[in-house]
């Protein structure tokens, strides 16, 4: 597995992110409208198996309003920290300081997987410094997954398999991280692609991947049935509003109340029920069992047109008729 490409590609799709995540320290002091962009346009790629033309991601991130100096992030992605090496990631930053003429150039170290690594440069001799360096480190095999699992920073869900959890708690982790992605990036192609990136860290085996189907199924279910549910409740609190607000208002706000909510939700006995009232309300009593039960019987499209009817005819039998 290609880790360091797999982060690359994380890193210049989700640069904000990458940057709140990784150098929180730093990241606080950058606005969010700040604009953050990979320093080499070409190293934006569509799937995970293209290869960026450069192994490193220098982000420049430069303030709107012009009242800062734009600032360097170089995000380094290093699998084992013992291949870790400080001199050339040092050796990197001078080339890039140098090359846009700044010092304002914040190194950002990521390690994969546990282990030591040094932290600082100095070179000199027995009584002085001449040069010195340290650079910011996250170690997401250290970092607690629990800590990230309802993040709005989708570079968070998307690491939860390579953070630190219980081994019993790997579904949970995969079902969270995996929540995240639909949640927060809403682009289809996208999605896709980071779906691939969770799978590849996750490696669920036959057991795990059976467990977290049966759970998308049963949340499926229980969705559907939620909306059905929310669908019914709303037909009923629908019509009655129609019906409140269409009697305060008076016979022709009513109906245009009444029928349109009746319209809306498809409610036969709703519309039936407004057409009875406006019946009693027209013609100054209640309407007879007869009426009642041929109202009943009647389909929508001929309630709504005796209901269209009763506010121009002078008798009952001519809103039948």
């Amino acid at each position: 597995m290609d880790h360091d490409q797999n982060f690359k590609n994380l890193i210049v799709d989700y640069p904000h992110d990458a940057i709140a995540l990784f150098a929180a320290s730093a990241a606080a002091d950058i606005d969010p409208d700040a604009r953050i962009t990979p320093i080499r346009q070409e190293q934006l790629k569509e799937r995970l198996g293209d290869r960026f033309r450069e192994l490193d991601v220098p982000l420049l991130v430069e303030w709107p309003d012009g009242r800062r100096e734009a600032i360097l992030f170089v995000i380094e992605e290093e699998t084992d920290p013992s291949r870790f090496s400080i001199h050339r990631l040092a050796h990197y930053c001078l080339d890039l300081a140098a090359g846009f003429d700044t010092e304002r150039v914040v190194p950002v170290v990521v390690f994969l997987h546990r282990g030591p690594f040094p932290r600082d440069l100095r070179l000199g001799s027995d009584s002085q410094d001449h040069l010195q360096f340290n650079f910011l480190s996250f170690s997401l095999a250290e970092e607690p997954a629990e800590r990230h699992l309802d993040s709005p920073n989708v570079v968070a869900r998307l690491n939860l398999l390579n953070m630190a959890y219980r081994p019993e708690a790997k579904v949970d982790i995969y079902e969270q991280a995996m929540r995240g992605l639909v949640m927060l990036e809403p682009d289809h192609g996208r999605r896709a692609k980071y779906a691939d990136f969770i799978d590849m860290y996750a490696a669920l085996d036959e057991n795990e991947w059976a467990i977290y189907s049966a759970r998308s199924a049963k949340e499926d279910a229980m969705a559907v049935s939620f909306r059905q549910k929310m669908e019914e409740e709303g037909l009923k609190k629908g019509l009655e509003k129609g019906l409140e607000k269409g009697l305060e208002k008076g016979l022709e706000k009513g109906l245009e109340k009444g029928l349109e909510q009746g319209r809306l939700e498809g409610a036969h006995d709703g519309a039936a029920r407004v057409l009875l009232r406006l019946i009693a309300l027209r013609f100054g009593d209640e309407a007879s069992a007869s009426v009642r039960s041929r109202v009943d019987a009647a389909d929508l499209d001929e309630i709504m047109a005796w209901s269209d009817r009763i506010l121009t005819v002078g008798s009952l039998e001519d809103v039948f008729r």
